[in-house]
């Protein structure tokens, strides 16, 4: 009963509401409640309210093209616009367009990167400057942000769900976006 009524849950909060294949959770959900539960807390760990919308967003979506193209970063796009992240800095994130990002993704995209890139002293410049805004709960959340964002594509993918990669939409429009360029330190 309690599965069943998960299965539902997924169907609900993901599939319906963003045209998402959530296979792979029902999978999981089917093999084991419990480690089912224990995955799906990670979402929560993100205090959203602990900096601005579009520098999680940046950091969360550098996270999840560093492991996806596809349907994992449109429903990243997605939540990201359900969080207040406005359309045009979504596009510049992807783009990889900083002067078009505004100074909170900016910094959140640079952050990203960098840590990312394992380039410590460009993630120990992001790093104080995040504290200097946002404060440490600030800091824990762009990096659970990022953290978290690589999670769901990485099990989708080794689970062997993972399909090709797909066009981006913001907002009903195209977007652009070059995953090696993005990635590059």
């Amino acid at each position: 009963m309690l599965k069943a009524m998960l299965h539902r849950l997924i169907t609900s909060q993901f599939e319906r509401p963003f045209s998402y294949d959530a296979s792979y959770m029902h999978e999981v959900l089917d093999v084991s409640a419990a480690t089912f539960a224990k995955f799906s807390v990670v979402t929560g760990l993100v205090d959203r309210k602990a900096a601005p919308a579009e520098a999680l967003a940046a950091a969360g979506l550098v996270g999840t093209l560093a492991e996806d193209c596809g349907p994992c970063t449109q429903i990243s796009v997605d939540l990201a616009l359900k969080g207040g992240a406005r359309p045009a800095v979504l596009r510049a994130i992807l783009a990889g367009d900083e002067a078009a990002m505004g100074e909170a993704g900016a910094l959140g995209y640079r952050f990203a990167r960098a840590s990312l890139a394992k380039d410590r002293e460009a993630a120990a410049a992001c790093r104080d400057e995040i504290v200097r805004r946002w404060g440490k709960k600030g800091l824990v959340a762009l990096s659970m942000a990022l953290t978290t964002a690589r999670m769901y594509p990485t099990l989708k993918y080794a689970m062997g769900h993972g399909k090709s990669c797909s066009k981006v939409t913001v907002a009903g429009e195209s977007a652009r976006f070059e995953k090696p360029a993005l990635l590059a330190a």
